[in-house]
């Protein structure tokens, strides 16, 4: 019942709302106004109620009065492009030109779509004279200028998260123009943001066959190869664009992106090098630098490489992360003092906070300062989750329908489905469990290829899933009933093809992505006979270290102790519904006990995968190879012993956890 009414005041505010809007367009300024201070008492977040309101009240001549409502705004979401664009046109009446054009700046940023704050950038650039800047805004005018308004509002919709509004317009577009270049390439860029990468890469390659020289078009052919690990095609395609418009930033470290996917770390950082010489003092250039590096495990060189990038822009978060992130790495006072200096400045983004908070929160760490280190670690979780839209119900219910659709009943109707395949061994469970270090003991075997967290597995089950809107009822995992063994067979085949890329030539291969113990129901019916592996840490152990690590994207959950407590049962209560529906189809390896036994867990790791012993799993620091997660500089390490009861330093702060987790903690076996 309680949905039901939700969903019908959602509803009621929507139509509330549209209606506000009309009275806006039509000039009945005060009555939009009125429509909009109601609809904020029964919604007091809503970004759309909010800038409704600040234009509003710009039209009847109250700037300051709208700057407060933007500052609200923003505050929300900070993200949101036009409210920069509403704050630049209030600030050109009441403020300076340093700060009018600061505004439109973020505008575009965030929405590159905003065709009057790139008006406004040509004026401002042009008083500056700011030559760079002037042929940027001009470019992108014009650029938007001869594209069909329908275009610009689905542009405009992508960078706000309309997707399904924005599909709409675009395709309702396309039936009418169907070999529109940029039409296709906007329906590309929402299958990418929608993991439907296929059909992205179809619309991308015709958009390319089209218009040879579009280049905005063939970058993102080269993002989507990427992203589908066609390697050597993004490759072919990025050389191509360097060839043709040499000089280009974007393209060259595009370029050199494609050498690390392919392992080749030298080329690029032979690429790397020559954009910086050429502009020193571009900070992210360091920054990838210093990626490169710290995964061929020269790491001493990648701190130097960190430090250039904060040294390029002393408040690149990034950067101060990227060192902590080393997990090796001892910050200086100096570099402390920074940092604490820098997240009080208004002119630091927020990105950029909640990055030095979490660097911050490792430095106080390693002095020992528990209670200053979990501030921060909570400020860094507070700043990122309010950029964030997470939200626990539905991943919770999501995670129940795997239990629902893929039971008995299922598994005894699929039984000898999918393919005789045996090369993958999946290594599944939360982030921050020791999966790395399972993953380097399997991959020091002379059978076995390491590879990294490989998104095949998530884009499959996103593309069955179809384009939908939030509201609407979920088709993954329901559609695995509906399918067939052709289908689940195509499925493997496409996996073991898509992957070969990263193999070696060893028989076997790990993917080890965390988030596929969602889908072991699917990696059951496509391959049988693979291997599962299970890591698990013990509760306060992985939820603490989960909060304290600032992870890129796909891991939202673990930015609240609540949120991360859910999310541990939830896991465990699916894995003991796969365990129960498929016995000893999962093997699970405790993280604790491989730290207090190596041998026993290994041969026993070993077994399971029909492995024969080798010596080199119980030396895997010794084996060379590149790593690419946090924990890349432990598992070059003997066995890492410090970090099993870690979280108990920061016990007085973990109460939520605690209590969240008291029956799995009761229940989980030590050593």
């Amino acid at each position: 019942m309680n949905d039901v009414t939700n969903h019908d005041s959602t509803t009621d505010i929507r139509t509330a709302l549209a209606a506000a809007q009309k009275q806006l367009q039509a000039g009945q300024l005060q009555e939009a106004l009125q429509s909009g201070q109601e609809l904020l008492k029964q919604d007091p977040e809503n970004i759309e109620v909010l800038y409704l309101l600040a234009v509003c009240q710009r039209y009847q001549k109250q700037p300051q009065e709208s700057l407060k409502t933007l500052a609200k705004l923003l505050e929300i979401n900070p993200n949101y492009g036009r409210a920069y664009q509403e704050q630049g046109h209030n600030l050109k009446l009441t403020a300076s030109h340093k700060e009018t054009l600061a505004a439109y700046e973020k505008a575009v940023k965030h929405n590159p779509a905003l065709h009057a704050s790139w008006r406004e950038l040509i004026h401002l650039y042009r008083i500056d004279k700011n030559q760079q800047g002037l042929n940027l805004a001009e470019s992108e005018y014009q650029r938007l200028s001869k594209l069909p308004k329908e275009l610009i509002t689905v542009s405009s919709l992508i960078h706000e998260e309309k997707l399904y509004q924005a599909e709409q317009i675009c395709r309702a577009f396309l039936k009418k123009n169907k070999t529109h270049v940029e039409g296709m390439r906007l329906l590309a860029d929402l299958g990418m943001r929608q993991y439907v990468y296929d059909d992205a890469e179809f619309l991308l390659e015709h958009c390319v066959k089209f218009e040879p020289n579009n280049w905005l078009a063939r970058h993102d052919y080269v993002t989507i190869l990427h992203k589908r690990q066609k390697f050597e095609q993004a490759l072919e395609q990025a050389e191509y664009l360097c060839k043709e418009y040499p000089g280009n930033i974007a393209f060259e470290t595009s370029l050199a992106s494609q050498h690390v996917s392919l392992g080749r770390h030298e080329q690029a950082l032979e690429i790397y090098a020559e954009v910086i010489k050429r502009n020193p003092q571009l900070e992210m250039p360091h920054l990838m630098v210093g990626h490169a590096l710290k995964t061929i495990g020269r790491v001493e060189e990648g701190i130097q490489a960190y430090k250039r990038a904060y040294q390029a822009r002393s408040d690149f978060g990034d950067a101060y992360w990227s060192l902590a992130n080393l997990k090796t790495y001892r910050f200086e006072d100096t570099e402390i003092q920074q940092m604490k200096e820098l997240i009080e400045k208004s002119s630091t983004t927020l990105i950029d906070k909640f990055h030095i908070c979490f660097a911050l929160g490792k430095a106080y760490e390693d002095r020992k300062d528990y209670q200053q280190s979990f501030q921060y670690y909570e400020q860094g979780n507070q700043l990122k989750k309010s950029q964030l839209r997470y939200n626990a119900d539905i991943l919770d219910e999501a995670l129940k329908k795997q239990s629902q659709v893929c039971n008995q009943e299922f598994f005894s109707k699929t039984k000898g489905y999918g393919s005789n395949a045996k090369d993958p061994i999946f290594i599944v469970g939360l982030p921050r469990v020791g999966s790395t270090l399972l993953e380097q003991i399997l991959a020091s075997h002379s059978q076995v290829d390491g590879t990294m967290e490989l998104p095949n597995m998530i884009a499959l089950a996103h593309k069955l899933n179809g384009r939908r809107m939030q509201t609407e009822e979920s088709r993954y995992p329901q559609i695995l009933t509906e399918l067939g063994n052709d289908d689940f067979k195509q499925f493997a085949d496409d996996f073991i093809r898509d992957t070969q890329c990263y193999r070696e030539g060893a028989p076997y291969f790990i993917d080890k992505m965390p988030n596929n113990f969602r889908h072991i129901g699917l990696i059951h019916c496509m391959f049988p006979n693979a291997k599962i592996i299970d890591a698990r840490r013990h509760p306060m152990a992985c939820c603490f270290s989960g909060f304290k690590q600032l992870f890129a994207d796909g891991q939202e959950f673990t930015c609240g102790l609540e949120e991360i407590a859910r999310y541990y049962k939830s896991y465990v209560a699916l894995m003991d519904h796969w365990d129960q529906v498929l016995p000893g189809r999962v093997l699970r390896v405790h993280y604790e006990h491989v730290v207090a036994d190596l041998e026993t867990q290994v041969r026993r790791i070993l077994d399971y995968c029909e492995l024969p012993f080798e010596q080199a799993c119980l030396d895997f620091y010794k084996t060379e190879r590149s790593v690419r997660t946090p924990s890349s500089e432990q598992v070059r390490q003997p066995i890492y012993k410090q970090g099993v009861e870690q979280w108990q330093n920061y016990e007085p702060y973990l109460g939520t956890l605690k209590d969240y987790l008291a029956d799995e903690i009761a229940s989980y076996p030590m050593p």
